[in-house]
């Protein structure tokens, strides 16, 4: 079992408290003497290309670790019962306060990434999605990210974006618009 996979990790069964908790494949465990099984899942993610009128794409500083200090789009994690598309509105109003529905929000792809965050490797599956919007509101980065500015496409670093789904998302929408 590979080391940033978060099973390595737990060695309990969570229903019975048993130590006979054992790797039954890469991504399950399974508990010799309840027979519960655990099965771990890539957690659901989200990430706003945020594009203006202008060709410019809304870009934030990160706040937190990891890759503090680092360039990012606004997104995150979906919350129980929530559908991705309310998960995307939520985060672009708590990282940015724009009001948007989902009805504004065009898919793009999906990218497999791995987030680590309190000392173990989340498996997440990045979904991105385009928001376009007229004008240059002024915005004020809030949540997990400190500032917001507005970058022409044309002079976007992939390399100055800390998260590596980012970076290969970014990359990826950058080639669709050639």
């Amino acid at each position: 079992m590979k080391q940033d996979n978060p099973l390595y990790r737990f060695h309990y069964c969570p229903l019975c408290g048993s130590n006979r908790f054992g790797i039954m494949a890469e991504n399950a465990r399974r508990c010799e003497d309840c027979g519960f099984t655990y099965y771990t899942n890539p957690r659901g993610a989200t990430v706003a290309v945020i594009v203006n009128d202008a060709d410019e794409l809304l870009v934030g500083v990160r706040t937190n670790d990891p890759a503090k200090g680092t360039l990012d789009l606004v997104g995150g994690f979906a919350d129980l019962d929530e559908t991705i598309e309310e998960t995307m509105c939520r985060e672009i109003h708590e990282e940015s306060g724009l009001e948007v529905q989902p009805s504004q929000l065009r898919y793009l792809f999906s990218v497999p990434n791995t987030y680590p965050y309190s000392g173990i490797c989340i498996k997440t599956i990045d979904m991105f999605f385009e928001l376009r919007i007229n004008g240059h509101p002024a915005l004020k980065g809030m949540d997990d990210i400190s500032t917001l500015h507005w970058l022409p496409l044309k002079d976007v670093c992939i390399d100055d974006f800390g998260l590596n789904s980012v970076r290969k998302g970014l990359g990826r929408y950058l080639e669709m618009k050639k």
